[in-house]
């Protein structure tokens, strides 16, 4: 029996092409487990934004392994349109805020023939009884890319309970601030989206250090970030606007 060549352009090429087939299925699997983790991670760090938004300071005292027991315990999940109707058949979870952002015109409206899942999220007393508070999540333009956060009101569907705000590639040390609990509870103390009827929603202000404790509609700006607080603005404006018949339709 002859010896294989091992120089030979044949025998190099077959062990090339073998090195390659199971680096691809070695590749692969590894893709394919840490695509499930990378789920499992997003769909994590969604649930704890919708329970602080709504729960604030009691959320830093739950571990994240409970987390999800607590979300499954107090959260009630629901999508609707623009006209406040409920849409069947899709799962909050499976729809891409990414994807929706892009049905709308510039002025936040819907766009002509388009129609836009928004989910809602009710968070429930402890008892599960009633509705504590509604979250509704929000996507936008910051400076640089996408932001994106979720804004929970309370029962009168008018008093900002909490908001969490978080983005792709804002300015560390500027627009990146709106990370920071320092920025984000200043949407708490009473702010309210309605000034009587009208939803005018809450403005964050250029400049920072000033007090807008007596006004409900204004919250402090970050120092050097105008364009990031221009953003957040219209994202919350829009898709205040967005939700208005579902938030008509549960107050009358």
């Amino acid at each position: 029996m002859s010896k294989l060549n091992k120089n030979s352009s044949g025998y190099i090429f077959g062990f090339a092409l073998l090195v390659i087939l199971v680096c691809g299925v070695l590749l692969s699997v590894v893709s394919g487990a840490l695509a499930e983790k990378q789920y499992e991670e997003r769909e994590l760090e969604r649930k704890k934004f919708i329970l602080k938004a709504a729960l604030g300071d009691e959320i830093a005292a739950v571990e994240k392994t409970e987390i999800a027991v607590m979300y499954e315990q107090r959260v009630k999940e629901s999508v609707v349109n623009s006209k406040g109707e409920t849409v069947d058949g899709i799962a909050a979870n499976a729809v891409k805020l990414k994807n929706e952002y892009k049905k709308l015109e510039k002025n936040g409206s819907v766009k002509a023939g388009q129609s836009i899942n928004l989910p809602v999220y009710m968070v429930m007393n402890a008892d599960g009884s009633e509705v504590e508070y509604y979250v509704v999540p929000t996507y936008g333009f910051g400076l640089w890319d996408n932001i994106w956060g979720y804004v929970a009101l309370q029962k009168d569907l008018n008093t900002i309970n909490g908001v969490v705000l978080d983005h792709k590639g804002e300015t560390p040390g500027l627009g990146a601030r709106i990370t920071e609990e320092k920025v984000q509870n200043r949407y708490r103390s009473g702010k309210t989206i309605f000034e009587g009827d009208k939803l005018v929603s809450v403005t964050m202000k250029k400049g920072e250090g000033n007090d807008y404790s007596s006004d409900p509609h204004a919250v402090d700006g970050m120092s050097g970030a105008t364009l990031t607080a221009d953003g957040v603005n219209a994202m919350m404006s829009s898709y205040m606007n967005l939700y208005l018949s579902f938030i008509n339709a549960k107050k009358s």
